[in-house]
């Protein structure tokens, strides 16, 4: 999208710009916007400017020429009346600016109870061979936390949590597909005691994987067959491991055992088929396939979380629940939390939130270079009259783009029980 300078002389309603200023430096809520009536024009010239950029793609009219060019003083009564005009914009920036610290201090708290459930789950892990009996304790009291939290709170909001270790994938898969198991379980109405069991069975789907050597797990090329074979035996280990403990839930071990069947009967260990595969079982599938299909063993085969969802969509309902592949979507939203998204106005931003009440409205951080990144506007699409085009991959991005909005290279959620 190119652009062209401007004199603040030639502008009129309907043409689309950018303010050549600092995002803090003026009463308007974006650098770039569509220019609504004359009295925007006023306030723009009011700010000093002798010229903006203008977007002749993004235009619905044409600039007024130098001759035609507006001339006209202002009155007193108007310059009082846009001064009012400028007075209201900058208010409801600052609420808007207020709206943000207190978004991100939300966000910091989740990242803080993310962090914390992520630590409880690596010591669990570590307990599983030596005190199982504590390890599925401190599993049940970890799992009764977080549905308890969920449970307690409707205006739920999923947010992209910030990049991890690659050494430590494993707890960051599980942990991802305990937390998306358990909205989705959720958003399916289920009562709590089979949340609860659903989200205990998804934090151990993959404890198996602690027998399996570490260069079949972290291997890029193909598995040999022995190698694949070895693999697949993950799902009896882990059941192995749930029975060391006696009180491990019998409700959630089909959910280990079962987890890579697949509805067609092509899966694994059993080749199970439609209905013979635990309904636990089916739904911790589904978040398991979707997790996978964004961090596959091979990073150059990841797919964007957008991509994801509609892959699992169009071309898996056959191997997975169609029931619950559709409920991923209208819980997750079109663009899930981690998809780099073009919007209406040309800006590049990424989508680090969604709330499960206003799917259509997620919280997106903006690309927006004359403010430090760390400081960057986060746009609720709900409040402006923007609108996402479509999902951008994130390797494609300019350089100073991608820097400025570090697409996260493992999609990690969470969820603000106190949202």
């Amino acid at each position: 999208m190119t652009s062209v300078r401007l004199p603040t002389e030639c502008l009129t309603p309907g043409l689309y710009i950018k303010l050549p200023l600092q995002w803090t430096e003026h009463p308007f809520m974006l650098n770039h916007f569509k220019i609504k009536d004359e009295h925007q024009i006023r306030l723009i010239r009011g700010l000093g400017l002798k010229f903006v950029f203008h977007f002749p793609d993004k235009s619905d009219n044409q600039p007024l020429s130098a001759n035609n060019a507006s001339q006209q003083p202002i009155s007193d009564q108007e310059t009082r009346f846009l001064h009012k005009q400028a007075d209201k914009l900058w208010q409801e920036k600052q609420r808007r600016i207020e709206h943000l610290k207190n978004y991100k201090r939300n966000l910091q708290r989740c990242e803080k109870s993310f962090q914390r459930s992520l630590s409880q789950l690596r010591a669990i892990s570590q307990k599983i061979k030596s005190r199982p009996v504590t390890a599925f304790k401190d599993a049940s009291e970890l799992v009764n936390d977080m549905v308890d939290a969920l449970l307690d709170n409707d205006n739920l909001a999923l947010h992209l949590m910030n990049d991890v270790k690659e050494s430590e994938d494993i707890y960051y898969h599980s942990l991802n597909v305990a937390v998306l198991s358990m909205l989705l379980a959720k958003s399916q109405g289920m009562p709590a005691r089979d949340i609860k069991t659903i989200t205990l069975g998804a934090l151990f789907h993959d404890i198996g994987k602690h027998k399996i050597p570490t260069h079949i797990l972290r291997k890029i090329s193909p598995l040999t067959e022995p190698e694949a074979n070895f693999l697949k035996l993950h799902p009896k280990y882990s059941l192995e491991l749930a029975e060391l403990g006696e009180h491990f839930p019998e409700a959630a071990k089909p959910i280990l055992s079962q987890h890579h069947e697949l509805m067609d009967g092509t899966g694994y260990p059993l080749g199970l088929k439609g209905h013979q595969i635990n309904r636990f079982a089916q739904l911790v599938a589904v978040v398991n396939a979707y997790d996978n299909l964004c961090h596959p063993m091979d990073p150059s085969k990841a797919r964007i979380p957008y991509s994801a969802l509609s892959y699992l969509f169009k071309h898996k309902k056959g191997q997975y629940s169609e029931e619950f592949i559709a409920q991923l979507v209208r819980m997750m939203g079109v663009y899930p939390p981690g998809s780099v998204v073009l919007l209406s106005n040309q800006q590049i931003g990424m989508v680090i939130s969604v709330n499960a009440k206003r799917l259509l409205y997620p919280n997106i951080l903006i690309y927006e270079p004359s403010v430090p990144s760390n400081e960057a506007p986060i746009l609720d699409l709900e409040e402006s009259e923007l609108t996402i085009e479509r999902a951008l991959l994130p390797h494609k991005l300019p350089e100073p783009i991608r820097q400025y909005l570090n697409p996260r290279a493992r999609i990690s959620y969470y969820f603000d029980p106190e949202h």
